[in-house]
């Protein structure tokens, strides 16, 4: 397995990803897979160019050949300079526990210390305890902030964050 970043040419493969994590995974994120699989192809060029554009955000892959076995975003904070954000953390069903998860995860905290970030924010799905557990190894913490997610009302996700 190896880890590298989406090329700003990758706009299909983008797409691809992003629709097999949200279908593979409908109660982790806030967005219904079909509404974003019906976007026209101006949103996906416009959402890889803000993840590979020189010096800002960026979206990691986990690779074996051609074949994607997750990805994760490193986002900028939009309000806070000093802040980012883990976004999108997803590892393929037949790929978990063998330690994916958390190689994208070093790869989105490393980048964000590059950036001279100081600290890093995350939503964690608390009916999953293995995500959860995943965070906390690396150094994220609870900040006690819930919610419920709009695409299930009864899927709640926790506000976790990490100092670097």
């Amino acid at each position: 397995m190896q880890l590298r970043t989406l090329e700003p040419h990758e706009v299909h493969l983008h797409r691809e990803v992003r629709l097999r994590a949200l279908a593979d995974a409908p109660d982790v994120f806030g967005v219904v897979v079909s509404e974003v699989e019906a976007q026209p192809m101006a949103y996906w060029e416009e959402l890889t160019r803000s993840v590979t554009q020189p010096g800002g955000q960026v979206m990691f892959l986990a690779c074996e050949g051609d074949t994607v076995l997750g990805s994760a975003y490193g986002l900028l904070d939009r309000d806070q300079r000093e802040a980012g954000r883990v976004g999108g953390m997803w590892v393929a069903p037949a790929s978990r526990r063998q330690g994916i998860g958390r190689a994208l995860l070093h790869a989105v905290m490393a980048w964000a210390r590059g950036h001279q970030l100081m600290r890093l924010g995350l939503w964690a799905p608390a009916h999953s305890p293995a995500a959860v557990a995943l965070y906390q190894q690396a150094g994220f913490r609870e900040t006690g902030r819930r919610r419920r997610l709009p695409t299930g009302p009864v899927v709640e996700i926790i506000e976790m964050t990490c100092e670097l």
